[in-house]
């Protein structure tokens, strides 16, 4: 992240070539079933928006406070069109501008990430709530 603190992102399709996370969020349709570590879900439809928009960001914002001391893993099921949304809203959290956090994910994560002008446009219009 752009304030030094480290996300892992990642595709569920790839395997875990280190160790398991300390904690979660996985942005998928459906439940996971196969996470043996903490985690939360976000329900997420792939190609969309997540259902729950201010629950969404409210659980990325606690994972980016968690990932200070912990390591923690966004993933979705190819990691970049969900993965890469929330990696921006984590980024805009940290004070990159919303109308250039697509631009920092695609430069330090994936330049395919964030797939969809619907992803795209949330983010370029997103203001997070205040936090204490």
């Amino acid at each position: 992240m752009p304030n030094g603190v480290s996300i892992r992102a990642r595709g569920l399709h790839s395997p875990i070539a280190y160790t398991d996370p300390d904690y979660g969020v996985y942005l998928l349709r459906r439940r996971p079933t196969q996470i043996s570590w903490p985690h939360d879900w976000i329900r997420w439809p792939d190609l969309w928006l997540p259902t729950d928009r201010a629950g969404a960001v409210d659980t990325l914002l606690a994972a980016l406070e968690r990932a200070e001391r912990e390591q923690v893993e966004i993933a979705c099921k190819a990691g970049r069109g969900r993965t890469g949304t929330a990696l921006a809203v984590m980024a805009i959290a940290t004070g990159i501008a919303s109308d250039a956090a697509v631009e920092w994910v695609r430069r330090n994560y994936d330049p395919r990430a964030v797939e969809t002008p619907w992803q795209r446009r949330w983010i370029s219009r997103l203001r997070l709530p205040d936090r204490p």
